[in-house]
């Protein structure tokens, strides 16, 4: 209990940050029309290229015995590279829809 105590004294304001960042997301996302949301996000999914490169820094930086560490950069690799995949999906079959077809 102790190191859970510790360590929100040492990151309070990265985690205020975090869940200013997830109140200030909510509310943008929520404000997109319908018609804007698909191009918006799957221009946005490619921003998790940044997430993927952080969380490789994250591994190589990381203590071999350190596996929260080693586990949190693994998931954010995974996590990023299906988002990143996801998105360029979603892009591709949105263009496709506007390609002129063979008769």
């Amino acid at each position: 209990m102790d190191t859970i105590l510790q360590f929100f004294d040492t990151n309070l304001i990265m985690i205020y940050l975090l869940v200013f960042t997830i109140i200030l997301g909510f509310e943008v996302i929520s404000k997109v029309p319908t018609v804007l949301h698909t191009p918006l996000m799957s221009g946005a999914n490619a921003i998790s290229g940044v997430v993927i490169i952080g969380a490789i820094l994250l591994i190589r930086a990381a203590n071999p015995n350190d596996f929260l560490t080693l586990g949190l950069g693994t998931l954010g690799v995974i996590l990023g590279m299906v988002n990143v995949v996801g998105g360029y999906a979603v892009t591709d079959r949105m263009l496709e829809m506007f390609k002129k077809k063979k008769k």
